[in-house]
């Protein structure tokens, strides 16, 4: 069930690409729906005591009112957004519905995993073509561990406004390797954290029942998580720089939702 809120929603993002009257539909059918998935994944995040996607669903309530509000209106900030979610859809759909291409990119990022492995010096065992193990422990690769999905959303967000080829090419080369790249190495992080028990503190927030959990929630959950935002961020920077009129479109969206919001705030009280 959960799987076909993203389909629907990669859909409605995929038909926004289309020129026509329905564009501002197709755009509020590709938000709701991611949503609701987000939502609807809040029993498995909470399973494993992961807080970070349970507060931004909380927030994708707002956020959604208010897109919705504006691409009723057809505000061009609004649909330049949904246009950057569209192009990040269209970048990730072949990987998530097409199986050959997904496990075609993950059994890549395993072997390349294993070796950084043995590089470091670390022996481990494939379990199963995509389960890493050792001293007991397992790690699955899946496609969320391939780093395509925060390829494809720095990606559309390059492509939210109008740019030159060059800053197109230059965008890609800023953002692709470096993204996979680090996403290898936090793989192996994550990996040698867990199964040499490098973090088994906490247990009253960090557990779910597994012996050994902990570990795998402070270096996944939380270290992991933490780095990877601040990379993102670093990789904003670079491409506001790279693209001057994508700091200029970040500016007006902050501009209009934290806005919207003190208007919100202001009318009830």
């Amino acid at each position: 069930m959960i799987e076909y809120l993203v389909l629907i929603s990669c859909l409605g993002f995929l038909a926004f690409l289309v020129p026509g009257h329905h564009r501002k539909y197709a755009a509020i059918t590709g938000w709701t729906f991611i949503v609701l998935f987000l939502f609807a994944e809040l029993p498995y995040y909470f399973s494993i005591n992961n807080f970070l996607y349970p507060l931004i669903a909380a927030l994708s309530i707002p956020f959604l009112y208010i897109t919705i509000k504006y691409l009723l209106a057809e505000d061009e900030r609004v649909m330049h957004l949904s246009r950057a979610a569209a192009v990040a859809f269209l970048l990730y759909a072949p990987f998530e519905y097409i199986p050959m291409i997904g496990d075609w990119l993950i059994n890549i990022v395993v072997n390349q995993v294993v070796w950084l492995l043995h590089a470091f010096n670390y022996p481990i065992f494939l379990e199963d073509w995509n389960i890493i193990a050792r001293n007991g422990f397992r790690v699955e690769i899946i496609l969320g561990c391939t780093g395509i999905q925060s390829i494809a959303i720095m990606l559309g967000v390059a492509a939210a406004v109008p740019t030159t080829y060059l800053q197109k090419l230059y965008a890609v080369l800023l953002i692709a390797p470096t993204i996979y790249i680090l996403n290898l190495f936090r793989n192996v992080f994550v990996i040698i954290a867990y199964s040499s028990q490098w973090f088994p503190y906490m247990p009253e927030i960090a557990s779910n029942g597994e012996l050994g959990y902990e570990s795998f929630f402070w270096a996944h959950n939380v270290i992991a998580e933490l780095l990877a935002l601040v990379v993102l961020i670093v990789l904003a920077y670079g491409l506001f720089t790279l693209i001057p009129k994508l700091g200029n479109f970040a500016d007006d969206l902050f501009q209009l939702y934290f806005g919207e919001i003190q208007n919100e705030f202001g009318r009830k009280r």
